[in-house]
């Protein structure tokens, strides 16, 4: 009896106009973490890729925990704060990244063959294609989330390029374009966050 005297007494409430008042969302933007993540790891991949140093644990240990789980923790926040585009591109990458860690260590494991220059070109050309169109996407964002955005298509095309004729000019090429795509993620992130501290635009973000 006194379940079905709360269930009314709920419904009653849920039918006034209290029922459209709007929660105010206070938590924080999670959007930064997510490119830093994906800022800082592009940067040392491509240092390495533009031939500073070697590929070792230091790289890998950035693509497993701050490109890679750190990002999949940012789309999950965003998908809480109802950010569809966050969600899809948060995850998306994070995902790259620990995929990326697998293709390098499975093969040393002895768990898969390691991928030839056209499986690799392929693997890149499918990320290039789903970065244009996320590209899109930013069309009507701040304009340093558009240059995020266009430097990292142009990055995996370059990257599909390198590996598909095995030109190590081009590897070398989209190194140093990548570090850029990095630096620009690194701004975007630093902007949102200094801007929000200060309540002022500090760092233009377009």
């Amino acid at each position: 009896m006194f379940r079905k005297v709360g269930k009314w007494r709920l419904k009653l409430f849920m039918n006034t106009e209290d029922s459209n008042i709007k929660l105010k969302d206070l938590t924080g933007n999670p959007a930064p973490l997510g490119l830093m993540g994906f800022g800082m790891t592009t940067v040392l991949l491509n240092l390495h890729n533009a031939g500073f140093f070697a590929l070792g644990s230091m790289i890998l240990s950035m693509g497993i925990f701050y490109g890679g789980i750190a990002q999949i923790i940012a789309g999950i926040m965003e998908w809480k704060k109802g950010n569809t585009f966050g969600t899809v591109a948060f995850t998306s990458y994070g995902a790259f990244w620990l995929s990326l860690v697998g293709i390098i260590v499975l093969p040393v494991l002895g768990w898969g063959m390691a991928p030839e220059g056209k499986t690799m070109a392929a693997y890149l050309f499918m990320w290039g294609l789903f970065t244009l169109f996320m590209f899109v996407g930013t069309l009507k964002a701040p304009k340093s989330l558009q240059l995020v955005f266009f430097t990292l298509t142009l990055l995996f095309f370059l990257l599909a390029l390198g590996d598909y004729t095995g030109n190590a000019a081009i590897g070398k090429l989209a190194g140093y374009e990548g570090i850029l795509c990095g630096f620009t993620a690194i701004y975007t992130a630093l902007g949102q966050v200094i801007n929000e501290a200060h309540k002022k635009t500090i760092f233009p973000l377009g």
